[in-house]
């Protein structure tokens, strides 16, 4: 009988190579989130005790390239990527003011702030629908976990940490808390 606890692994994606320094006007600030999306990420080793690397056979990932290369060079060639939508980052949009240059952190910071109060989701997923996504984030990854016991998904900060609160809220256990930066790691555990 095994009476070792279900656990899920959410990881952070690691650092992509994308130039942060200097400011930015609206069209460079638009640029730098393309340019974010699409970027490769820089050389790493992650070597966390919690995570049993030659278990693991599949990954979710998002669509996005930075998830995707971050659970190769984690899990190896070998592991299949269940690639999904589902656990894109929440969008981000710059909005218009024109004239103005900014650090990016500033851009993106106002760009947040504004989308969480519903001021700034003109054609990207509103905060509501974006917590909707994470919740059946949550419920894939709950459902996966009963039937494997070990459940992995490299994503993205935001969007793991809502994945995270919604898991709680299903009853598991955060064992592990690896904090928000690239390659954060996180576990959760629940008996049956």
């Amino acid at each position: 009988m095994n009476t070792a606890p279900n656990r899920i692994f959410l990881i952070r994606h690691a650092k992509p190579r994308v130039k942060r320094s200097g400011f930015f006007d609206v069209e460079a600030a638009r640029k730098y989130i393309a340019d974010y999306d699409a970027a490769q990420v820089e050389e790493f080793v992650l070597q966390h005790e919690a995570i049993p690397y030659k278990q693991v056979k599949k990954v979710y990932c998002s669509t996005l390239v930075r998830s995707q290369l971050t659970a190769r060079a984690i899990f190896g060639e070998e592991v299949e990527l269940r690639i999904d939508a589902t656990f894109r980052e929440f969008e981000r949009r710059i909005f218009s003011l024109p004239f103005l240059r900014l650090p990016i952190k500033l851009w993106l910071l106002s760009a947040r702030v504004l989308w969480f109060l519903g001021f700034n989701s003109r054609d990207i997923e509103t905060f509501r629908q974006a917590r909707a996504r994470a919740r059946r984030a949550a419920e894939l990854l709950d459902q996966d976990a009963r039937q494997n016991h070990t459940t992995v998904l490299v994503a993205h900060g935001l969007l793991n940490n809502f994945i995270l609160r919604e898991l709680k809220r299903l009853g598991w256990q955060a064992s592990i808390n690896g904090g928000n930066s690239f390659l954060a790691v996180h576990m959760l555990s629940k008996y049956k």
